[in-house]
């Protein structure tokens, strides 16, 4: 089954063409990128995975139908393309940001998911609705062909009432829906999946906890499979801090700052998602490249803003393990997790009271691989395991349409 998996941002399309022979077999086609979808020159970045050189289009992409129109093109192309014809195409994938208390799993695409999808617009008003043009982008470009809409918060819909309510009056939560919802799930539910295989776990007996960090991070407390704790809260912005986000911050302090400088809620929610985080800290960068390199070269600032966004993770994998009453399993993934060996050293060095024992030097060399960094002498196993949430994506649209 050749499955077409989108990933619609405001401006943006990432995608990728998988042939999913089985739940666990399959090949990747093509993957590719429509960019400065909008502005006068947008670009679509279209690599096929047969050997092909990769192709390139410069030109007007003025919304998302243009730019799904000029992937399929790409896809069917003689010269670049993967597929002879969009015969072969049998289903399309969707990542969608937010379901809600309506999705606990993935869905096939029918008028009542496009309405649910749409009423969580104020809930994520700046990922939903460009998810849902990519859906129905696709529905009157190729209206005979089967959607699902796979949604980063479904995941942790498993979480206890105990963890996702927040003690604010009751009424908001029975009006608003006012709540923790959790995101990243897909690559969550992934990476320990992934994770229980390469270590020999029983997924359905683990306590396993799940470092997505990145530019956007999170972490989930996963037990006997299931999300049990999430850091993300009602928004993306609550829990570590993050390349532009704030993360967990004291609400007083928000309301004393928003009345000293005059600040209406739309100026508030810009400072707390866009310029506060590690570029805020550190006054270098939201790119922990850049604040390594400043790190590296002793910029004070840069030095303390990297520990304080490696102790939060430090912080919520403790609760996490408190909460579960243990843990078998710490996994790093994301940008960042995979990638930077000093947040994987920082993190696992202070895991030492748990039993935690790594191969440093395994450490160092460890880069985007899926890797067992722990000792066999280690209590708590510690692995490197590079997401997929594409595969997610496409195992979710298979396992629905088959």
């Amino acid at each position: 089954m050749v499955i077409l998996v989108l990933n619609c941002g405001s401006s943006s399309i990432k995608y990728q063409v998988i042939d999913m022979a089985s739940e666990t077999q399959n090949t990747l086609l093509a993957k590719g990128l429509v960019e400065r979808i909008g502005l006068p020159e947008g670009v679509l970045t279209h690599k096929p995975q047969n050997g092909t050189a990769p192709f390139e289009y410069k030109g007007a992409i003025p919304n998302h139908t243009e730019g799904i129109r000029l992937i399929i093109e790409a896809l069917t192309d003689a010269a670049h393309g993967v597929i002879a014809s969009l015969d072969e195409l049998n289903a399309v994938g969707h990542r969608v940001a937010h379901g809600g208390e309506y999705f606990s799993e993935s869905a096939l695409v029918n008028d009542d998911v496009i309405a649910k999808i749409r009423s969580c617009f104020e809930l994520a008003p700046l990922h939903n609705p460009a998810n849902l043009e990519g859906i129905l982008s696709i529905k009157s470009l190729l209206p005979a062909i089967p959607q699902v809409a796979v949604f980063d918060t479904s995941f942790h819909q498993t979480i206890p009432a105990e963890n996702y309510l927040y003690a604010i009056p009751y009424e908001y939560y029975e009006k608003y829906r006012v709540r923790k919802y959790g995101f990243h799930g897909t690559s969550h539910k992934f990476v320990a999946r992934r994770c229980a295989e390469f270590a020999g776990l029983d997924i359905n007996n683990s306590k396993i906890i799940t470092c997505h960090i990145g530019n956007g991070g999170s972490v989930t407390a996963v037990l006997n499979g299931k999300s049990f704790d999430t850091s993300m809260g009602f928004t993306p912005l609550d829990g570590l801090v993050m390349g532009t986000r704030c993360g967990a911050v004291d609400a007083g302090a928000v309301l004393y700052v928003g009345e000293k400088e005059g600040l209406d809620y739309a100026a508030l929610n810009s400072v707390l998602n866009k310029k506060s985080g590690i570029e805020a800290l550190t006054g270098v960068s939201s790119d922990m490249r850049d604040v390594d390199a400043a790190f590296d070269a002793g910029n004070p600032r840069a030095i303390v803003g990297r520990n304080l966004y490696y102790s939060k993770v430090v912080g919520f994998v403790g609760e996490y393990a408190a909460k579960m009453n243990g843990v078998d399993m710490v996994i790093f993934t994301g940008g960042v997790g995979e990638n930077s060996k000093d947040l994987r050293e920082y993190v696992s060095d202070r895991l030492a009271f748990l039993g935690v024992e790594y191969d440093k030097a395994l450490n160092d060399k460890t880069r985007g691989t899926d890797t067992m960094l722990s000792t066999p002498e280690s209590k708590v196993k510690v692995a490197v395991i590079a997401t997929n949430e594409e595969l997610v994506i496409a195992t979710d649209t298979f396992n629905l349409t088959k």
